[in-house]
């Protein structure tokens, strides 16, 4: 057995060689030729510029990361400081502009597998299915920015119905990869830094052999280095073209709590990887551009093409650099695109959270523990991408690019607001020299770098940004209670702040929504402390209320019309009973109702008060001295979990405390549930969280840690202590962990109605047997009756 505590193990190495990994994909072997055709050996300039405006941003990424490094990503820093309308932009941007990303990776994927393939018996075909007559749409005149969409048409003509051979291969990747993410297969720094340190390698010896192949004469052609009819001009629209291939830096603000000295690692790894990886693009692309002509490069194999001239009369390279090449093109462009699905995923994750999406998308497979309908809906998108866009690259690239870049930006004006709104939560370890000059720069830069893409691809950004809005205001709006830093700074001092800013703070701040409700059933309100503290925590987290209802039992042989008779006389005790539970709420100043229920069967009437009064959560107790305990106490659950109505937490009372909880995981919305409880406990009274995952033995530690230390940050509980057991045997692993432990925080059984009475379940068998206080939690799920009957296969 392990115990772990997540340290601080990453070097500025390791970290360096995530951001460098994530870069270094189709960016450097699918782009050249694409973007060369555009600006011609000039584009070697708009690689420099788009990494300059990449370290600008890498400033902003650098202290957000900082500040905020448990929650990580571009959204959550622009939902809390510039609200969930803004978050609402971004958080849709980025995970659109992930699947337009991961599309271009997957069709640079499929360049490579297909020039691998021609010629043997595995050689990919191309399907045509005749053609297709577009419409003519015009769009009108109107003057904004000087935009080159404005007046023209779009569509029109003939299409081809087909795939290509290289959009086959770019299907073929995007299936693994979307599948290798459904079934829960997990990034490891092992295995990132060997395929960095490879790819690295086959690159510097493809320049070293490309320098002694390098002609002037070849770079500079008739027309010079800026041949195109833009000229010098063509070199911020390549700029817009290639800045795809800067996105993933911030990937290294995800790991920052692992990270020696995040102050001054973390902005080094950033800023660092983006420079190595510049001036990388800067020596291989001036090098392919000097060995074949700008516009006689391949657009889906550039370097192959080059590499063929370059290793020709080398002795061993001849044989097999090419090869090499190839192989490191797979291997770049798979590790970006899988990074990209898996970061989707987790964006979905955030937003569901918030409610600035339907939670529903974020759904647990009860096997394989991953959000597998948010993987699926992304795999989707990037499988119509493939197949819609995936003959035109620079479609694919400036979509990617634009969405990215507003994000980009909107994280600059968040840093400004934090530090503006004088947070006192907002403490980073790195700030940004020449602030406030920096981020306006990256925010500037970020918005301005979008005027030089393709006029339909403005258009399109901006529907997408209304469309994103439009979905804030008409769902999320009505659903998330986040209040953004820049409007409850600008509401907190309205009477400083301009009429117009007071009235966009408040017309785009989340409606009024209900309290979250925290429901308490007691069947003796005296004795019931423990109950109603833990649910005035999790309320007053919430910013919510608390709901004390006094089940009182008559016996089935007095109609309830005489049961409510006989309140009168219940009532006087009742009150005094729930106004000493509401004394004991009142000292977490959290607001606090009371009703008193008379039924023949208290168990349906929890499930019944749950229902009316609209409950978020139940906070119940379980024992043979409660009027709802039928027998043992796993019978009214079992009953009760089939259709739950909120999500219900039920306490064990063993001298209930918080300081030391432990939590047994494998995946699943239960479990999600009980993270967030234990996150909420961790806020609230500092308890220390430890987590367990069980492994069947020593051979699948590695495996578990992976699990557990992903499933830890996505749960934003990576600062707990991790332990491995290997015995193969979860009761007992539970029951030695918890020795030392004060409450067990577990999730409720999986397992069905029938499963349960013919053999107990392991939750009950365990809580009956450890020593300290339980926790059970169980959220609400969708069951089929055949699962309810049989459980899950």
């Amino acid at each position: 057995m392990s115990d772990e505590e997540l340290a601080k193990d990453l070097g500025l190495v390791s970290a360096l060689m995530i951001g460098i990994g994530t870069m270094m994909g189709a960016g450097i072997f699918v782009l050249p030729g694409i973007a060369s055709r555009e600006a011609g050996p000039i584009v070697v300039v708009s690689f420099v510029i788009g990494g300059l405006i990449a370290m600008i941003n890498a400033l902003a990424v650098s202290e957000l990361g900082t500040a905020m490094p448990k929650a990580g990503g571009g959204y959550y820093y622009i939902n809390r400081g510039l609200g969930p309308m803004f978050g609402s932009i971004s958080g849709m941007g980025d995970w659109m502009g992930l699947a337009f990303a991961s599309a271009f990776y997957c069709i640079g994927f499929g360049g490579y597998l297909t020039g691998m393939l021609e010629g043997t018996m595995l050689e990919l075909p191309s399907l045509s299915f005749g053609t297709l007559s577009l419409p003519s749409i015009s769009l009108p005149e109107i003057s904004l920015f000087g935009a080159e969409f404005l007046g023209t048409t779009l569509l029109g003509g003939t299409a081809a119905l087909g795939v290509s051979d290289i959009q086959i291969g770019g299907l073929i990747a995007g299936v693994a990869f979307v599948g290798v993410n459904y079934i829960g297969a997990k990034e490891t720094g092992g295995i990132q830094t060997i395929i960095v340190s490879m790819l690295l390698l086959i690159l510097t010896v493809f320049a070293a052999a490309g320098f002694f192949e390098f002609e002037w004469a070849t770079l500079l052609q008739e027309g010079g280095i800026a041949p195109t009819d833009r000229g010098y001009g063509a070199i911020l629209p390549g700029t817009a073209l290639v800045f795809v291939s800067f996105l993933g830096y911030a990937k290294i603000a995800t790991v920052a709590e692992e990270l020696k000295n995040p102050g001054r690692n973390l902005p080094l790894a950033v800023i660092g990887s983006v420079a190595i990886v510049t001036v990388f693009y800067a020596i291989l692309v001036s090098i392919m551009v000097g060995i074949v002509p700008w516009d006689e490069l391949h657009q889906e194999t550039p370097v192959s093409q080059v590499a063929e001239l370059s290793f020709a009369g080398i002795p061993l390279l001849e044989l097999v650099g090419v090869g090499a090449i190839s192989i490191a093109a797979l291997l770049a462009t798979a590790s970006s695109a899988n990074a990209s699905i898996l970061a989707s995923a987790r964006i979905n994750f955030a937003m569901g959270r918030d409610k600035l999406i339907s939670d529903e998308l974020n759904a647990i497979h009860p096997r394989y523990a991953t959000p597998y309908r948010s993987i699926a809906l992304t795999g989707g998108l990037i499988i119509l991408f493939i197949v819609a866009l995936g003959q035109d690259l620079k479609i694919l690239s400036n979509a990617a690019s634009v969405l990215h870049l507003v994000v980009y930006a909107l994280m600059n004006v968040a840093l400004i607001a934090f530090r503006e709104a004088d947070v006192p939560e907002y403490d980073p370890d790195f700030r940004v020299p020449f602030y406030p000059i920096t981020p306006i720069l990256g925010a500037l830069f970020s918005f301005g770098l979008i005027y030089f893409m393709d006029g339909i691809v403005i258009a399109l950004s901006m529907a997408f940004v209304v469309g994103s809005v439009a979905w804030y205001w008409f769902y999320a709006r009505k659903h998330t209670t986040v209040q953004g830093v820049l409007s409850e700074h600008i509401l907190d001092r309205s009477e400083e702040m301009p009429d117009a800013a007071v009235s966009a703070a408040e017309a785009a701040a989340p409606s009024e929504a209900t309290p979250s409700r925290v429901m308490v059933p007691l069947s003796n309100p005296r004795t019931e402390g423990a109950l109603m503290e833990l649910a005035s925590t999790i309320a007053a987290d919430r910013d919510g209320i608390v709901h004390a209802v006094h089940i009182v039992q008559v016996p089935d042989q007095t109609p309830l019309d005489r049961g409510a008779a006989m309140t009168d006389r219940i009532d006087a005790e009742s009150q005094k009973l729930l106004d000493q539970a509401r004394e004991s709420v009142s000292r977490s100043d959290v607001d606090i109702e009371t009703t008193t229920v008379v039924s023949h069967r208290p168990f349906e009437a929890i499930f019944d008060a749950a229902q009316r009064h609209d409950a978020d959560t139940v906070v119940m107790g379980w024992g043979e001295d409660r009027p709802w305990a039928a027998g043992r106490a796993e019978r009214p659950l079992d009953e009760l979990t089939h259709n739950l109505p909120c999500d219900f937490l039920v306490l064990n009372d063993r001298d209930f405390d918080t300081s030391r909880i432990l939590l047994p995981t494998a995946g699943g919305p239960d479990s999600d549930l009980s993270a967030e409880v234990a996150r909420t406990l961790q806020r609230t009274t500092d308890a220390d969280v430890e987590l367990l995952y069980v492994v069947d033995d020593a051979s699948e530690r590695e495996e578990g840690e992976a699990f557990l230390t992903a499933w830890a940050e996505e749960h934003e509980l990576a600062d707990a202590a991790l332990t491995i057991d290997t015995t193969g045997d979860v009761e007992a692993a539970i029951r030695r962990e918890s020795a030392d432990r004060t409450l067990l925080l577990i999730g409720a059984t999986e397992r069905g109605l029938l499963s349960r009475l013919v053999d107990r379940s392991l939750v009950y068998d365990v809580v009956d047997e450890v020593e300290c206080s339980v926790l059970l939690a169980e959220r609400p799920t969708k069951r089929s009756l055949f699962e309810r009957l049989f459980g899950r296969s």
